[in-house]
Formats: C-alpha cells, structure tokens, sequence
C-alpha cells in the first residue's frame, strides 16, 4: 500500500499543487498528437486506432481529450482563487501571446522560404489576392479559423494537400477556439461567484452537457434542427469533458483518491473505446483516470513541466512542422522516422516558443489587470478627490493672516 493510501485522502490532496505529474502528462499528450497527425500527413492512410476504437476516437482526439480534462481541473483551480479580471487575463496571456506568434512566423517566415524555393518571385507573395499572408493572419487571429492555408502552398508538395486537394499549414489549432470558450465559461462563474456560492451549477452544467452528449450521440441529427449550437459534436464533446475536469476541482476535496478507484476507471475507459461508450461514460473514466495518473506517478517524474511547460508549443508547432518536412519529402523516410524527426523539430520550436514567448507573456501575470478587480477599484476611489472641508467660523477678534505659502504649494 502506497504512502497516499495509509490514510484515506482526497484527489486534491494526492495531486498537491504542483507536486504531480500533470506537467509530464500534458507534454505526452502533445507527443501523441504528433504521432497520430504522422498518418494522414506522411500519407501512411487513417489511424489504426480508429479501427480497434470502432471508429470512436484516435490516438490524436483521445490526447486532445486527456487536455481538456486536465485543463477544466487546472483552469477551474485557478478561477476559484482569482477574481474575474486576473483570471481573463492570465489566459489571454497563456493562449494568444504564443498562437499569433505561430500565425506571424508561419505567415512571414515559412510561407514565403517555401513560396520563393518552389520556384515564385517573392515580389508576387504579398499580394491582395485570396489567401494571401495578411488574411492568413487576419482571419486566425481570434480563434476561429478563417482559413488554414496561403495560396495553394503545401497544397500539391504534401500527401495530405494532395488528399484534401487545399493549402494547409496548421490544422491543430482548431481546438483552439473550444479551449477558449471553456475558459469564459468558467470567467463566468468567477464573475458571477458561482465557486463560493453555488459551486454545485458546475456538475449540474457538466450533468446537462452529458444529457447533451449522449442525444448527439444516439441522434445526431436531433438537436441540429432546434439548435444547431449544440449539435456540434466537438463543442459538445470538449466542453463536456472539460467540465468534468472542472467539477472534479470544485469538488477535489471530497473525490477520494485511490488505486481501486484508478484502476477501475482504467478498465472502463480501456472497455468504452473497445467496445462502446467512450463518448460518454468512457469520457467521465477517464477524466478520473487521468487525474489519477498524475497523482500516482512516481516523485522522480514530477518536475517535467512544472517549471517549463513545453505541451502548449508542441502543440502548436507539431502539425506545422509535419507539413514542413512533408513538404521536404522526409514522409518517404517510413512512418517512425518521419514522425521522430518531426517531434525533435518540434520540441525544438517549443523550447524557443516557451523560452522567448510563453514565459515572457506568463511573467506579465501580475501585471496591470492581473492584479485583480479589487487593486484597481481601490486606486480609483484613492484617486477620488477629497471633499471640500467647511470653513470654520472665525470667532476671534484678530483678522486671519492669508496663508501665502500655501497657496502657492497648491
């Protein structure tokens, strides 16, 4: 029996703080996207996990769902000790300082190196024409994705331009947008003081999104008439999961951790993707299991990542580089190699995105709306000017003296 298991102890207790192993999980996770993605980039046809899932997940969309779990915890955590104003701004600064880095540098880096190698004057490259560099940028910037591509660059150099006959530089920033949508979602409840005053909304949120889930699930085409909002599968499906994570925050002090409750959770989602049911009850398992997890991990393991948190670049810089050196041909190396080489360039471009982006931006946290609602509304009543003071009868038979000097300082 473990030392965590001696006494019985909640989930929030076996994860303490940063004394876990979501920092290594998370930086997984972001692998795993890059060796899925390796598939359909390199040309090497459909994951194989669709198959032993029954088409019901691959290795890329079960990552991008350990993310969200784990985020809802992390994100809500975060909410419950913040006011509204702080908790908006460290996301801004956790999500877009490095996302329009990626969008600049893909849009006047390496879009025009591959448009001039292919044989184009770089004269004919910012041009007002359809797709160009500029609306590359214009239509990402706020999340939702306008456009994925420049021209027809990548379109016919790549196996999967060729497969989906289009420009495409980054198509995992997708999720982005349902990431973001979480976070207000949670901004709301900071705002409206739901983690003190009635935390209980959030499972009853989460409990409605499944109701959600499982009517997308069973009919698709139910809700897409009445409301077409919900019937998004992958809005429904993220935020669901997300919320999971969040409730399991809220409550983390009375979840009980422990490996009869990990394991079993294992089981069931290993169950649900092989023969039904991860879309629901294989989701809440394994929202548990992953948390568990990063609590069950061995010490050794638990600095990856607390420090320097290198998922969100491998992320973001993964498909970007897959089609790169698919463009260069290196698909033709065989699956492994191109998908090894493609994760080293990538854990490349996450140290620098960290290093010279991410922390930099994460460092302004406390800074102006970072230090919260409630600094900011004191300094302005500090600024309030001071009330008139009422002149005192003058009793004395002695005229007053004019204070000169005084009026002067003023």
């Amino acid at each position: 029996m473990s030392e965590k298991e001696k006494v019985q102890i909640s989930i929030s207790e076996a994860l303490g703080g940063h004394r876990n192993s979501l920092g290594l999980i998370r930086l997984i996770l972001a692998s795993v996207v890059i060796f899925d993605h390796a598939f359909p980039l390199g040309g090497y046809g459909a994951d194989p996990f669709f198959r032993l899932t029954r088409d019901q997940a691959s290795l890329g969309s079960l990552a991008v769902a350990g993310f969200f779990a784990i985020s809802g915890y992390l994100i809500a955590k975060s909410g419950m000790s913040s006011d509204v104003v702080q908790f908006l701004w460290r996301r801004v600064l956790r999500i877009f300082p490095a996302y329009w880095t990626v969008l600049l540098l893909t849009a006047l880096v390496i879009a025009p190196i591959v448009w001039v190698t292919t044989g184009h004057a770089i004269s004919n490259y910012f041009t007002l024409a359809p797709n160009n560099p500029l609306n590359y940028f214009t239509a990402n910037w706020t999340l939702n994705i306008g456009t994925y591509g420049i021209y027809d660059i990548f379109a016919t150099t790549t196996p999967y331009g060729r497969e989906v006959g289009a420009s495409v530089f980054n198509g995992s920033i997708w999720t982005l947008i349902y990431e973001w949508q979480c976070y207000l979602l949670i901004g709301a409840g900071v705002a409206f003081g739901v983690f003190y005053k009635a935390k209980i909304l959030v499972p009853i949120v989460t409990m409605l999104l499944f109701v959600i889930q499982i009517v997308n699930v069973t009919n698709p085409s139910g809700l897409a008439a009445i409301a077409p909002y919900l019937s998004d599968t992958q809005r429904i499906t993220l935020t669901f999961t997300f919320m999971l994570g969040a409730s399991i925050a809220v409550y983390s002090k009375k979840i009980v951790y422990g490996n009869g409750l990990g394991i079993l959770s294992g089981l069931v989602l290993l169950l649900s993707l092989r023969y039904g049911g991860f879309m629901t009850i294989g989701v809440i398992a394994g929202t548990y299991f992953v948390l568990y997890l990063a609590a069950s991990l061995p010490r050794q393991v638990q600095w990856v990542g607390s420090k320097n948190d290198y998922s969100y670049g491998v992320y973001i810089y993964g498909f970007l580089v897959q089609q790169v050196t698919a463009h260069l041909g290196w698909y033709k190396f065989g699956y492994f190699p191109y998908a090894l080489i493609a994760l080293v360039l990538t854990f490349g471009c996450a140290w620098l995105s960290w290093h010279l982006v991410e922390k930099r931006a994460m460092a302004l946290k406390d800074w102006g709306p970072g230090r919260g609602w409630s600094h900011w509304f004191d300094k302005a009543r500090s600024l309030q000017p001071l009330r008139t003071a009422q002149p005192v009868p003058v009793t004395s038979t002695v005229a007053p003296v004019p204070v000169v000097s005084q009026m002067k300082e003023d």
